[in-house]
């Protein structure tokens, strides 16, 4: 018995990682210069929807150069041998950091819009109004440069041992994962446009219609809707994050297996190690087929990136001695 070791990539970055980086750029520096103009504005024209628009446009732009910071440290890291899995979650860990940004900033607004509600202050409303549809303007260029492209790689390559352990499969491409990062970018850039509805729908209802009190009201109810796609990205990032078991993919591999006649599968994981990528750990009892039959088995599940199969002996009959485990690779 011999063992033969070679290195493999675990690069597992989505398919679009480096076009997804430079457009987050790109919005970035329209989020930073609208930033400054829309806080300005809102100083000047005591607008607080205007103004609650401005500085959440400017925890999105913090928020959005963390993402930026993601792909560079995912892309410059991708061949490190310090991660087990490559960087493939680095977007992940940005996203969730950001979905906390986003609660944060709808408490925030919450609570000055209802402070706003019992005190009201006079308002600049045509000027406010002008400038609130100028951040309107940019943030649907935002999300157009960060909403283009979804792209699915067609590279399969194998890595195999021989010896005393397990098959490690490679193949890249074909997964519908999504990238959490440019979701949490995404997500910034709607919440920023949907603030800066709500302030222009206030703004002008206030100079035409003189009801004062919708300002600081639409600003309560951004800050719901907001603090809903706040939770939403937070629960999506962290499943991630703590590798939660992917159960499509894991009832797929159950569905393919379960006809071989005699074989148990007695552990199985599967988790997401990338926007595009699963790793799979598959152990099985009986069945008679070696590691490399079962991965050919096992080829049509497309979501799988690296998998690593366990081949054991059959269980014993209860009158007889333990079988040992055979670890079987091809």
């Amino acid at each position: 018995m011999y063992s033969e070791h070679s290195t493999h990539s675990h690069a597992f970055l989505g398919a679009a990682h480096d076009e997804n980086a430079r457009r987050t750029l790109w919005v970035v520096t329209l989020t930073f210069v609208m930033m400054v103009v829309e806080i300005a504005a809102g100083y000047v024209t005591g607008s607080m929807a205007l103004l609650a628009d401005g500085f959440h446009m400017a925890t999105h732009a913090g928020a959005l150069g963390i993402a930026a910071g993601a792909y560079a440290f995912a892309r410059r890291n991708v061949n490190n041998q310090r991660f087990s899995f490559g960087t493939g979650k680095v977007g992940d860990l940005a996203g969730f950091a950001s979905a906390l940004i986003l609660a944060m900033v709808a408490l925030g607004i919450a609570v000055e819009s209802v402070a706003r509600l019992l005190n009201p202050t006079s308002v600049a409303f045509g000027e406010a109004a002008i400038v609130a549809m100028v951040g309107l303007l940019v943030n649907i260029v935002s999300a157009l440069m960060l909403s283009g492209g979804h792209h699915h790689g067609h590279d399969h390559h194998s890595h195999h041992h021989h010896g005393h352990a397990a098959e490690h499969d490679h193949a890249h491409g074909h997964a519908t994962g999504g990238d959490n990062n440019m979701r949490a970018a995404y997500i910034h850039v709607l919440a920023d446009a949907l603030t800066s509805v709500l302030a222009i729908v206030a703004l002008l209802a206030g100079r035409y219609f003189g009801w004062v009190w919708l300002d600081p009201v639409m600003g309560v109810v951004g800050s719901l809707v907001i603090g809903r796609w706040a939770y939403s990205l937070m629960k999506a990032s962290a499943a991630v994050l703590l590798d939660v078991t992917d159960e499509h993919v894991a009832e797929e591999i159950r569905d393919i297996l379960a006809p071989v006649p005699d074989m148990k599968i007695t552990d199985l994981h599967v988790w997401q190690v990338g926007p595009q990528a699963r790793a799979a750990i598959v152990s099985v009892a009986g069945g008679g087929l070696t590691a490399r039959q079962i991965r050919e088995q096992l080829q049509p599940v497309h979501e799988i990136s690296h998998l690593t199969i366990e081949c054991q002996a059959a269980p014993a009959p209860a009158n007889e001695s333990s079988a040992p485990t055979v670890m079987a690779r091809t």
